[in-house]
């Protein structure tokens, strides 16, 4: 385990050296999700908040040869600024490794990096899914099958609600992925509360959701589990406006040929454009509020008192 290329910020090590609660954070939001200095403010933004309610931010990046586990100060805004950065998932991080390249993680990609590390928890504003019309195309995002392979807990608003729910939802019961809505029965839709759908799980507390992390592991089950986490009443786009808006994107979308990694760059910076804004800014309110769910869960994993969350090599 030590010829990982990991290496960690001073204030990551610190926290495994004290069994700190650790939060893992992907890096494509940064680089792929909005401009800069925005994006460079936001990144702060989150990891504020995961430090005011008593865990450690984990920013999660590959640069020079590295993983890098926390990106101190320059590192971030070297990253901010970066406009040729990968966007990186399980198929490809090995690649940029070996060419050097830096290269911004998915979901998947900062699943697989914080397991190497030992981080039990991840916050995120969506995870990938079923793209509409994958029946024909098969664009099915790898984060559902990392969900079912990588044993870490991803705190998101649900799956982004340009994609197909139903059929997310579908594949994510295939695949035995716990999908927990916390504090209400229905499933959120990311910028929306509600997508319409039954969650197949609900938990009310943050110590539940770690006893399950925890259980999961002393059953030996593969992967981890999906926190939905609802958007803030203050916050949220209701279902009935904002789609409307996905409709048009994506019919965009289709007529311009976009496919694949730039699908949904495209979706999202277009919804922005048609909202005035107001998407981007319920993005952002919805990613603090994981980024608190998360530290609590990874507060709760480590006063549980089981196998111990930061377990990987040092760097």
């Amino acid at each position: 385990m030590t010829d990982l290329p990991l290496t960690f910020s001073p204030e990551v090590d610190a926290a495994r050296r004290d069994g700190a609660p650790i939060v893992a954070l992907e890096s494509t939001i940064i680089t792929h999700g909005m401009p800069f200095p925005q994006n460079l403010e936001t990144a702060q933004r989150v990891e504020a908040e995961i430090r005011s309610h008593g865990a450690v931010p984990a920013t999660i990046a590959v640069m020079g040869g590295r993983i890098h586990i926390g990106l101190a100060p320059a590192a971030l805004e070297a990253l901010a600024r970066s406009t040729d950065a990968m966007k990186l998932s399980r198929a490809d991080i090995a690649a940029c490794l070996a060419q050097g390249r830096t290269g911004a993680t998915t979901v998947a990609a900062t699943m697989i990096a914080a397991r190497l590390a030992g981080i039990a928890v991840f916050a995120t504003g969506g995870i990938g899914g079923v793209h509409r019309g994958a029946e024909m195309s098969f664009d099915i995002s790898a984060d559902l099958q990392e969900l079912a392979r990588t044993p870490v807990t991803v705190v998101a608003a649900g799956a982004k609600a340009i994609l197909d729910l139903p059929k997310t939802l579908e594949v994510l019961e295939t695949l035995g992925v716990p999908v927990i809505a916390f504090g209400q029965d229905a499933f959120p839709a990311f910028w929306s509360r509600s997508s319409g759908l039954a969650s197949p799980l609900r938990m009310d507390k943050a110590a539940e959701i770690a006893a399950a992390h925890l259980t999961r592991g002393r059953l030996g089950l593969d992967g981890g589990q999906l926190v939905a986490n609802p958007i803030p009443e203050a916050d949220e786009i209701a279902r009935d406006e904002i789609t409307p808006v996905i409709e048009a994107a994506l019919a965009e979308a289709e007529a311009k040929g976009i496919a694949a990694k730039a699908v949904t760059p495209f979706l999202l910076a277009r919804i922005f454009e048609m909202t005035k804004g107001r998407s981007l800014r319920s993005n952002i309110a919805l990613v603090l509020s994981n980024a608190r769910l998360g530290a609590a869960i990874a507060a709760e994993i480590i006063k549980a008192g089981g196998p111990h969350a930061h377990c990987g090599p040092r760097g």
